[in-house]
C-alpha cells in the first residue's frame, strides 16, 4: 500500500482541527511544544506511519495549510 507523505505550513495553521476531525486514521494531534505566529499550537501528524496518502486532510483545511504526497 502506498505511504503518505503529509507537509504542513504550520505558520498558518489557526489550529480549527478539522483535519483531524476528518482524518480517516486519526493521526493528527495538536502539536503542544510549539506556538505559531498567529498564537496557536498548530496541528502535526503523530504517526507518520500510518498516514496512506488519502488527502482528505489537505481537502478539508479552509487555509491551505496541508499538502499531501505519495511514497
Amino acid at each position: 500500500m502506498a505511504r503518505g507523505v503529509v507537509t504542513f505550513y504550520s505558520d498558518r495553521c489557526k489550529a480549527c482541527g478539522l483535519c483531524m476531525l476528518f482524518c480517516p486514521k486519526q493521526i493528527m494531534d495538536f502539536d503542544k511544544t510549539s506556538i505559531n505566529s498567529l498564537g496557536y499550537h498548530p496541528v502535526s501528524v503523530a504517526k507518520p506511519e500510518e498516514c496512506n496518502g488519502c488527502g482528505i486532510c489537505a481537502l478539508m483545511c479552509p487555509d491551505l495549510v496541508i499538502e499531501v504526497g505519495r511514497e
